[in-house]
């Protein structure tokens, strides 16, 4: 594991966020507390750890009404941001990411001939299982909803001709730059059909703390009326958190579908509103070369 304490946080955190969801108003801190079977205070401190704001705070950015205020006052126009140069290298660069893409003859393939490491790690999101190639990092799912056995089983599939090694060690670098502990560059292999790369590039362009559309997407990769197929390949996505799907929203101002949990989803849009909210360095805007 890279950081037990991830861990913990995050099941303090999961287990407040089913708390809040169920209440039907905002807790107050000893409510809240009481309900996770703690202290206020000792509730506090752990609470302050993962997210770095009140939990009263915090509430508002998990309101069910959250997407749609980020709809109204955070949408991304992907073509005018790639005019003001966040798209493709320069976006990565800013994002400390770098990444090269599979060939589409080698990906019809499926995986064959391609080592993948894997590995589980906690991260602010819960238990993760990162897998990737002598390249960087070609997936990262999470298996507490979904299960551990059903996690690993949906990843492997995607590329079930490739071998598959577990190699915590030859992954921890890429992952502690990934979930924000180091400054180190994070390199990524996507493995997808030519379309899906497409839709991934164009997530990529969304920054931190900002959301975007399916229509919007369709439209910037040229296929405007290809909105299902883009929500398709979106929940394809196999690098969750990198390749930041979870910023693309219906057109509505709903949260849409995620691969790996709508809990989680409003877990990053909260977090990344409130970074960016506080004026805090985003763990994945920061400047370096890629």
């Amino acid at each position: 594991m890279t950081d037990q304490s991830h861990g913990y946080h995050y099941g303090v955190i999961g287990r407040a966020i089913a708390e809040i969801d169920a209440a039907e108003e905002t807790l107050s801190l000893d409510d809240l507390a009481a309900r996770c079977g703690m202290s206020p205070a000792h509730f506090q401190r752990v609470f302050s750890a993962w997210a770095g704001v009140s939990p009263k705070r915090f509430q508002q950015y998990l309101m069910l009404g959250h997407a749609k205020a980020l709809l109204r006052e955070r949408f991304t126009t992907l073509e005018a941001a790639g005019s003001v140069g966040l798209s493709g290298s320069s976006r990565l660069h800013d994002m400390f990411l770098r990444w090269e893409a599979m060939s589409p003859g080698d990906y019809a393939k499926g995986g064959a001939g391609l080592v993948i490491f894997w590995g589980w790690f906690e991260s602010p999101f819960g238990p993760a299982l990162v897998m990737g190639t002598e390249r960087g990092i070609c997936g990262i799912g999470f298996g507490d909803e979904a299960g551990t056995e059903a996690a690993m089983e949906d990843l492997v599939q995607r590329w079930p001709r490739a071998a598959y090694v577990e190699d915590v060690t030859r992954l921890t670098p890429w992952v502690r730059a990934a979930f924000g502990q180091t400054e180190e560059a994070v390199p990524m292999f996507l493995i997808g059909a030519p379309f899906q790369i497409k839709v991934w590039e164009a997530l990529l362009r969304v920054p931190s703390g900002m959301v975007t559309t399916y229509s919007e997407i369709a439209q910037s990769i040229g296929t405007p009326k290809a909105v299902r197929a883009v929500g398709t390949a979106v929940g394809r996505n196999p690098i969750s958190w990198l390749i930041p799907c979870h910023r693309a929203l219906r057109k509505s101002g709903g949260l849409g579908g995620y691969h790996w949990g709508l809990t989680r989803k409003r877990m990053m849009l909260a977090r990344e509103t409130m970074v960016r909210d506080a004026g805090m360095p985003q763990p994945l805007d920061r400047q370096g070369a890629a």
